[in-house]
């Protein structure tokens, strides 16, 4: 059985003038515990995707399952981590991280401990009663992903987590993200525009078309890579060749990534 299932998806934007066509019969499967990305030209429909899978958005036609369930019944399974943290600066950090778990109604001491527990597991030691604007960029985001992962979801989708962060803390912050989400067993669909990103993190890269947006082809990242952290995979002999491979495809497609 597939964790989760994209069944001919097809999304056109109306309005009442125009109808832009963003995806067109795009179908793939992912496993549970598998970590996939997203890459593509501006355009391509990532993002469209990521939020039809999320149940946020309908699809013109076609079906997303999670565990042979449409995914728009089991919202509460699925986290969203985006290149904003959008901690309330109002809150405190226990109170952000706590917070969707509260809305869930599922609150307790026993959440909060372990909550508290992840927190300082991510390297963020005794900061539960500052506000997000005492912690730097990489620290908010990290308090992001501990608010994702409190509600305990079944599937986690990152939307360009890392884009707005300097590039030492970006490798820093990958690592943290990669293994974090392996000790969870967690499956997770990554949105880059960084080739290297996804090489780095991910079991599978599916490239995108632009125009409308449809799959062009899929990558199997080599084992070697997908057994590193995605900082020493950037530096494996067999980073190089699989990067290549992709800027190609890309330039195929009249388009460059970043690198």
């Amino acid at each position: 059985m597939n964790f989760l299932k994209i069944d001919r998806i097809h999304h056109t934007y109306f309005t009442k003038t125009s109808a832009v066509t963003a995806l067109s019969d795009v179908s793939l499967t992912v496993e549970e515990g598998e970590f996939v990305s997203f890459l593509g030209p501006s355009g391509c429909g990532k993002t469209t995707l990521l939020s039809i899978i999320a149940g946020l958005l309908s699809p013109t036609e076609g079906d997303v399952t999670l565990k042979n369930q449409p995914v728009q019944s089991l919202q509460h399974d699925i986290g969203y981590m985006l290149q904003q943290d959008y901690l309330f600066p109002w809150k405190t950090i226990e109170e952000n991280i706590l917070l969707g778990l509260k809305v869930a109604g599922r609150l307790n001491e026993e959440k909060r401990e372990t909550t508290i527990r992840l927190l300082e597991e991510m390297g963020l030691v005794g900061v539960q009663s500052q506000f997000p604007k005492q912690l730097s960029g990489g620290m908010r985001q990290r308090a992001a992903l501990v608010r994702t992962l409190a509600t305990e979801p079944k599937l986690l989708m990152l939307d360009e987590p890392f884009s707005a962060l300097d590039y030492q803390t970006k490798l820093k912050l990958e690592d943290l993200v990669s293994n974090t989400l392996k000790s969870f067993k967690k499956t997770a669909i990554l949105v880059t525009h960084d080739i290297g990103e996804a090489i780095a993190m991910s079991d599978r890269v599916f490239l995108f078309s632009a125009g409308p947006g449809q799959i062009h082809k899929t990558f199997i990242i080599p084992k070697e890579l997908r057994d590193s952290t995605p900082f020493d995979a950037r530096n494996h002999p067999a980073y190089s060749d699989i990067f290549q491979t992709i800027w190609k495809e890309l330039e195929s497609l009249g388009t460059k990534d970043e690198y």
